[in-house]
């Protein structure tokens, strides 16, 4: 069986210190299908004007972050990279028609603080591939198109992002979360469970709330591209449900199907 693209919602840095269900689900993501031979994210932390895929045999840790407790600052995510598959994907991607490169940057915590929990030890193989929120909801879909090949190599592409994600109007961690913010975090289960792709391209104009729940798009994106990579017809799996801080959704899909081989 292929390896099924993941989505998770990474919230606050401090997830990886708060007792909350999000940290507990994400420290059993490999539980049933085993740690993957490598893992590329696509963090909603790494914007670039063309795709950019990392490069680094050793990626450093990165603190993108302020304001927070020290202990955070102190936390490191030694695992390895993956350079040669890196190259791969690079290739795959020229392939596809994007301008994609090799960067060496490392690991933001859109990737390291999911991880930390899901694979403690560092001991798989991670790089992170650059979204483009200026191209839009489509061009993120056909990036995880492109890569649907690694699945059948044991490769997880994971999506970090958000499934809901406004920052401005953020309340006490254990807030119950408002209705327009549940709205959208049930239109997009319904939604990924009939498989309705082009509504969720089309989210900012079907989706309830939509510009309120993402006022930028870069932690929506992540999905797309994780769902992307499970080819043109996925079934979507609800792996857990949560809300915290009010306004953020902590929703995490995997996505099951059979991508062509292209590699």
């Amino acid at each position: 069986m292929p390896r099924a693209p993941l989505f998770v919602s990474h919230g606050s840095p401090t997830l990886v210190l708060d007792d909350v269900p999000a940290r507990r689900a994400l420290a059993e993501l490999f539980f049933a299908s085993g740690k993957p031979a490598a893992i590329v994210v696509a963090s909603a932390h790494w914007t670039t004007r063309a795709p950019r895929v990392d490069s680094s045999s050793a990626p450093r840790t990165i603190h993108d972050f302020s304001g927070f407790a020290p202990e955070l600052y102190q936390m490191r995510y030694p695992a390895p990279g993956a350079p040669q598959l890196a190259a791969r994907v690079v290739d795959a991607l020229r392939a596809a028609g994007f301008e994609a490169e090799l960067d060496a940057r490392g690991l933001d915590h859109g990737a390291w603080v999911p991880l930390k929990l899901a694979a403690p030890l560092a001991d798989v193989p991670v790089f992170q591939l650059s979204l483009q929120p200026h191209l839009g909801a489509a061009h993120h879909l056909k990036l995880g198109r492109a890569l649907a090949p690694l699945a059948y190599d044991d490769v997880l592409v994971l999506g970090s992002g958000s499934a809901t994600h406004n920052l401005g109007e953020l309340a006490r961690p254990d807030a119950p979360p408002p209705a327009w913010v549940r709205e959208f975090d049930s239109w997009l289960g319904a939604t990924l469970a009939s498989g309705d792709v082009e509504a969720l391209v089309d989210y900012r104009r079907r989706a309830p709330h939509a510009a309120r729940n993402h006022p930028t798009e870069e932690h929506f994106f992540p999905l797309l591209v994780a769902l992307g990579a499970a080819g043109p017809t996925p079934h979507t799996r609800l792996v857990h449900s949560s809300f915290t801080f009010g306004v953020l959704s902590m929703a995490a899909f995997a996505f099951e199907g059979q991508p062509a081989r292209k590699f």
